[in-house]
């Protein structure tokens, strides 16, 4: 490297030169180090996922096993096999994207795939090239043709959609022409992009496992295997992740959300041998009903600790969120406040209180503080079709009035009631959060309670019957995401097959910087 003496020593031009060379090798050496940086952590990333993967092989033999196969019921093992074999597909789609999909990719055998039964019904979708002349003004000659076959479904029937692509020579100077081959979510693979929106919306919206829709498949006219059906949901689940990825990033940027959680049972991986089940949860994130953007995102995670509230806002990174989040009053919520965010609580959880002691000790302060809830509730429904500006001040004139007189009144049967009693803890839950659960009155976009996202996990608790247990961290994750997709295009009014489907068509071909267009909000059928 040349010295400040030497380069002062040179004429003007020439240093001048030499500068510019010097700068050219610094920001040449920054880049170097940017990509050896990255290269790093993609590494790092690969080997995170190949310990997974061995992880998961190491389970999946478990599984087999006799000694496992005594600890849990039929149902049980079929939901924990088909769970594992979906989070293999998945890693595989994963450390595919991070590889490249190069050496490794075409270093792998392909499967030898059975031909599609021949008594299905068959349909024909043409591919030809738009010009069928050639360059030097000949006309081609159609030679011959490539077909691929990919299985489509619709509820009780299977069909085949028989692509086909014409090859089209020219005679002149052997010029040869064919249409390109349709890009399809899973590369190579059979199905449609119909038959893969019923898999998901069957087993994430109606809580169908993947063994009973195997014997649904078999019923209809042809046998999938419960492996394969696990693969091609693990691999849609990797496909959709960008998609979920950014309906998180719309949410974000409201500055009223809704949040719940819900336990789900989950499988540890140190419980295989025994088959017991820890107790995980799916958080609930959502925009008010009041809002004219729709969107809900799930987030399944192995604690109920208030940190994965702060990780899922970001509140510890410069794109922290800032805004009021509405919620019941577990106190896993009250770690956000202290990075910025106002919490309001939910006034419907308070009545609850007070409903419990009426409904259970025909409590005469039950009764009475019901009635305050009552007329609370009633502005609430006479508003809600409101614009924001005409809520508050109707909030302003009759809620803050009704709560006033309640208020005092609540502090007044405080004195009356004996220490420790349910009354008193009644009392004392509304009293010690009035301010958090009065913060609608001021802020029209706040809601009174917690209502609307308790709704929207309600499906669900109920699905919870038939899933038994999550069968991994990964496997809840998954399902949480695509329930995000598809529940928010429910509540966008959108039929959530349609909808997947459709986006499950133009995922593959679909501008990455342009992603938000098939938000379900967002989305309207392709023409």
């Amino acid at each position: 490297m040349i010295s400040a003496q030497q380069l002062h020593a040179l004429d003007p031009q020439t240093r001048q030169v030499m500068l510019s060379l010097l700068e050219q090798i610094r920001a040449k050496d920054a880049l170097i180090a940017q990509r050896e940086q990255e290269a790093a952590f993609k590494q790092a990333l690969i080997d995170k996922l190949t310990h997974e993967m061995a992880v998961l092989k190491r389970l999946k033999f478990a599984a087999t096993s006799e000694r496992f196969a005594s600890t849990l019921a039929p149902e049980q093992k079929s939901l924990l096999e088909e769970t594992l074999e979906t989070d293999l597909a998945e890693l595989d789609r994963e450390l595919d994207h991070e590889r490249g999909q190069g050496k490794d990719k075409a270093e792998k055998k392909a499967p030898k795939r059975a031909p599609l039964p021949p008594n299905l019904p068959r349909r024909d979708v043409a591919h030809e090239p738009a010009d069928t002349r050639c360059g030097c003004g000949q006309p081609m000659q159609r030679i011959g043709q490539d077909v691929a076959e990919k299985l489509d479904y619709q509820p009780g029937v299977f069909t085949v959609e028989r692509h086909v692509r014409g090859k089209w020579a020219c005679r002149c100077c052997q010029k040869l022409v064919q249409a390109p081959v349709p890009p399809h979510v899973i590369d190579k693979g059979i199905p449609t992009a119909g038959l893969l929106a019923h898999l998901l919306v069957a087993k994430f919206m109606d809580h169908l496992p993947l063994y009973r829709q195997e014997h649904i498949f078999e019923r209809a006219g042809h046998l999938i295997a419960r492996s394969t059906l696990a693969q091609w949901v693990g691999e849609c689940g990797a496909q959709l992740q960008p998609l979920v990825q950014a309906l998180a990033d719309e949410l974000r940027r409201h500055v009223v959300l809704h949040a719940d959680e819900t336990p789900v049972a989950m499988l540890k991986p140190k419980h295989l041998s025994d088959g017991k089940t820890h107790r995980a949860y799916i958080w609930s994130y959502c925009t008010t009903s009041a809002n004219p953007t729709k969107a809900v995102v799930f987030e399944f995670c192995d604690t109920r600790s208030g940190e994965n509230v702060r990780e899922f806002l970001k509140l510890d990174t410069p794109q922290a969120w800032q805004g009021t989040l509405v919620t019941d009053g577990f106190s896993g919520y009250t770690a956000t406040t202290t990075k910025g965010v106002t919490s309001a609580q939910c006034m419907a959880h308070a009545r609850r209180k007070f409903n419990d002691l009426w409904a259970n000790h025909g409590s005469e302060v039950g009764r009475k503080a019901l009635l305050y809830h009552q007329s609370l509730f009633r502005i609430e429904r006479e508003i809600e079709e409101l614009p924001s500006d005409e809520r508050r001040r109707i909030r302003q004139r009759k809620s803050r009035r009704v709560l006033a007189v309640f208020h005092r009144w609540l502090l007044a049967q405080r004195q009356l009631v004996p220490p420790g009693s349910a009354t008193m803890k009644a009392i004392d839950y509304s009293l010690k959060r009035w301010r958090e659960l009065t913060r609608f009155v001021d802020d029209a976009d706040v809601p009174i309670s917690n209502n609307w996202v308790e709704n929207h996990i309600r499906p669900i608790a109920l699905g919870r019957a038939n899933w038994l247990f999550a069968g991994s961290l990964r496997a809840g994750k998954r399902a949480a995401a695509i329930m995000s997709l598809l529940h928010s295009a429910r509540i966008n009014g959108h039929e959530p097959y349609a909808y997947l489907k459709d986006v499950l068509e133009r995922l593959p071909t679909h501008p990455a910087s342009r992603i938000e267009e098939l938000l379900p909000h967002r989305w309207s059928p392709a023409i």
